[in-house]
């Protein structure tokens, strides 16, 4: 069964701006005009998008002390993490269905 996390984690990235702001984050924190900037995208659409990536606790924002209208985002490690279980999952799975697999032929092919 999937977990909440990991099926708002898909739906929250079906939308391709939205993987590719996960995507950027990866590599480290940013400003929303710098993400705004790097996906080609308006200032008010990527505002949109970082509400719906904050909702889900995707990504999370900070103020800089200096100036409290710069938000700095960055990517939560645990929606990551929740996802690489559920597709580690899978994977053991379709490992083990391929395995018994090569057994059944390695045994029809012996004399």
């Amino acid at each position: 069964m999937v977990d909440a996390e990991v099926d708002r984690f898909f739906e929250v990235l079906a939308d391709p701006t939205r993987r590719q702001v996960v995507q950027l984050l990866g590599s480290g924190p940013l400003r929303a005009g710098q993400l705004a900037a790097a996906t080609g995208t308006s200032s008010p659409a990527m505002s949109r998008h970082l509400k719906i990536l904050l909702a889900a606790e995707l990504v999370t924002d900070e103020r800089v002390p200096d100036d409290a209208r710069l938000r700095i985002f960055r990517l939560r490690q645990e929606p990551v993490v929740a996802v690489q279980a559920w597709l580690d999952q899978i994977q053991a799975h379709w490992q083990e269905q391929l395995g018994a697999f090569k057994r059944h032929v390695e045994q029809r092919e012996t004399p």
